[in-house]
C-alpha cells in the first residue's frame, strides 16, 4: 500500500516558520517526482512547489517563491517543506502528493497518490 504521511503542522505566528515533512512508503519514493498542494475550505485545492525525482528541478506557486523551499531526501524517503515568513493567507490544509512520473509536475492531474494532509494556521 502507498502512503503518504504528513508532519508538521501546526499554530505558528505570522513571520515565524514551520517545516513540513511528508514520509512516503509502499512506491519508489526516488523515481517519482513529488509536490506539496494546499487547500482552504471551500476553495479548489492548488499547487504551492513541486521537485523532481533527484531534486534538480523545482518549481513554486509565486505567491510562496522566496518563502518557501520545497526539497528531499531520497535516503529517508521522505520530502520536506520549509515554510518562511508565514502569512495569514498562508493558513490551509498542506497535502503532500506523488506524481506518475519522474520530473517536476504542476497539474494537479499530475499527481496520483495523496497524503492525508496537515493543518497549518497563522495567526496574527
Amino acid at each position: 500500500q502507498v502512503q503518504l504521511v504528513e508532519s508538521g503542522g501546526g499554530l505558528v505566528q505570522a513571520g515565524g516558520s514551520l517545516r513540513l515533512s511528508c514520509a512516503a512508503s509502499g512506491l519508489t519514493f526516488s523515481r517519482k517526482g513529488m509536490g506539496w498542494f494546499r487547500q482552504i475550505p471551500g476553495k479548489e485545492r492548488e499547487f504551492v512547489a513541486a521537485i523532481s525525482m533527484s531534486g534538480g528541478s523545482t518549481y513554486y506557486q509565486d505567491f510562496v517563491k522566496g518563502r518557501f523551499t520545497i526539497s528531499r531526501d531520497n535516503d529517508k524517503n521522505t520530502m520536506y517543506l520549509q515554510m518562511n515568513n508565514l502569512k495569514l493567507e498562508d493558513t490551509a490544509v498542506y497535502y503532500c502528493a506523488s506524481a506518475r512520473i519522474g520530473g517536476a509536475a504542476v497539474p494537479i492531474q499530475a499527481y496520483e497518490y495523496w497524503g492525508q494532509g496537515t493543518q497549518v494556521t497563522v495567526s496574527s
